[in-house]
């Protein structure tokens, strides 16, 4: 079993005591540096990091390989990569970036297959002059979507 497949297999078994907790990126760089990036359902605690770490370094041994451990929550400003993650997201407003187009609107629904986003929008009235503000609404497979970030508002 090479380095890199014991390091998975330690993850995925202290992640299956955490159903809530879920990973988003596992990086082993040529240094042997370990970089384990998490998510939640209701958020990552403090606790979720020590513990997943505690149960990867306990099970490496140091003098087989040298290595640095680093188990960290995904960043506030990181984009969505998981399907799960947009489901978790849903009821917050979203910049989503598409092959054309940036859209800043609320996420309405997630489901396997797509997203649904919801915003307003000024446009030129039907009739005579002028804007008016529309209730617009787009449908969104995820192979569409290139990035997709969170706003954060205050």
């Amino acid at each position: 079993m090479t380095f890199k497949e014991k390091v998975n297999a330690l993850v995925d078994e202290a992640l299956s005591e955490r159903p809530s907790v879920f990973l988003i990126d596992l990086a082993i760089t040529d240094a042997f540096k370990i970089i384990v990036s998490l998510d939640g359902d209701n958020g990552v605690a403090l606790q979720d990091c020590i513990d997943i770490s505690r149960a990867i370094e306990s099970n490496l041994d140091r003098e087989e390989q040298d290595f640095s451990l680093e188990v960290a929550s995904v960043g506030v400003g990181s984009p969505l990569k998981m399907i799960r993650q947009y489901k978790k997201n849903v009821g917050r407003t979203l910049i989503v970036k598409t092959e054309t187009e940036i859209i800043e609107a609320e996420l309405v629904e997630a489901n396997d297959v797509f997203i649904i986003l919801s915003w307003k929008a000024r446009e030129p009235k039907k009739v005579g002059k002028g804007k008016e503000t529309v209730q617009k609404e787009l449908q969104l497979p995820y192979a569409d979507i290139k990035e997709a970030i969170v706003t954060v508002t205050f």
